[in-house]
């Protein structure tokens, strides 16, 4: 997979979920074999840019390259001159994002709003192109209904105005993350272009993203919600594509460990306070479906500093390592993962 000058190391992408893909999460998921990954999306909004969350998402030291960052609005100019920045600040591709469907972002006609006017599309696919000399990437859905799907014109348009790489969730924004990704028109798109087409949506599982790059002809694949609590499912994708066999799961002990680096990283990222709480959502999706998960989860989220959750984390998995080496998910019913872990997968983050 090749973006510009950037020869990625496989065809694995995370994708850019506001919320979710912190500079943590983003250096994780590359240690565990992800080839790329991609920012939270910066707004395009100048009087946002010197918010603590924007510095903080602008926030890429000690990352592996290439380093990408995704720029949302609905205006030519804005984006033009956020994309500016963001090269001026470490950016090395710049990333459209034409795909989220969260309400706050639409009702400013940023995120996937913008497939409602074509017009201006084309417009900021032109403006942005042009205000950098770093590859410039594209994020979209099939459109913004079903009734009116405009994959094809924006693929197309993209192609035209210099856009290196387009990724295409397989839902249109009336479908938000509801029912199945559908792949038929990524693979029209793919058809159609002949710049790289990324395959989004719905893709849990290593026998799936095989399934996917067949049947589409895609490129890459982009993994959202499914890495989240499993950043390990990178390389086990990237061992079934070259083997066709499936690794066995990881151990506990190396979860546990991988796991409290992982929150040691956001504490420090976010300090004490912010560290604790957006640490849950994480500690939700990295528990969810193992044995006694849920009840731990209650006891987990009324924890108010980074000391008690930390050594709570490790005692959890320390118990499960007690009845077994490797990691094994069970079906419990009570089960339903809660408020910091699926709520925000749902309503915070733009990827899938």
């Amino acid at each position: 997979m090749q973006i510009g000058p950037y020869q990625l190391k496989n065809r694995l992408i995370v994708a850019p979920m506001a919320g979710v893909t912190d500079r943590p999460f983003r250096m994780l998921c590359k240690r565990l074999g992800a080839g790329m990954a991609v920012s939270e999306m910066i707004t395009a909004n100048k009087a946002l840019w010197t918010t603590p969350k924007t510095l903080r998402r602008a926030n890429h030291e000690g990352e592996v390259e290439p380093i990408v960052v995704q720029i949302a609005g609905g205006e030519p100019q804005m984006l033009a001159d956020a994309a500016r920045l963001n090269v001026e600040h470490g950016a090395q591709i710049i990333d459209i994002n034409m795909g989220c469907p969260a309400k706050k972002v639409c009702n400013v006609a940023a995120g996937s709003a913008l497939l409602r006017d074509l017009d201006n599309v084309g417009r900021i696919l032109e403006a942005v192109v042009k205000a950098v000399d770093v590859p410039v990437t594209l994020k979209t859905r099939t459109g913004w209904s079903r009734e009116v799907k405009t994959a094809l014109a924006v693929a197309k348009m993209a192609e035209d105005a210099g856009i290196a790489a387009l990724a295409l969730h397989g839902r249109t924004r009336e479908d938000m993350y509801r029912g199945d990704a559908e792949y038929d028109t990524i693979r029209s798109v793919k058809q159609a272009v002949s710049i790289p087409v990324v395959a989004n949506g719905d893709i849990d599982s290593p026998e799936k993203a095989r399934r996917v790059l067949d049947y589409t002809g895609a490129d890459a694949i982009m993994i959202g919600r499914a890495a989240q609590g499993r950043p390990w499912i990178f390389r086990e994708i990237q061992h079934y594509l070259d083997t066709g066999e499936t690794l066995l799961p990881p151990t506990v002990d190396e979860i546990r460990a991988l796991m409290l680096e992982h929150l040691d990283e956001l504490y420090g990222f976010y300090g004490e306070y912010s560290g604790c709480r957006i640490a849950r959502k994480h500690i939700a999706w990295y528990t969810k479906g193992l044995a006694g998960g849920n009840a731990f989860r209650q006891q987990m989220y009324k924890l108010e500093s980074t000391g008690e959750q930390r050594l709570a984390v490790g005692e959890y998995f320390s118990r499960l390592g007690d009845a077994g080496d490797r990691l094994s998910y069970v079906v419990e019913d009570e089960d339903k993962l809660d408020r910091d872990g699926d709520a925000v997968a749902e309503g915070e983050a733009c990827g899938a």
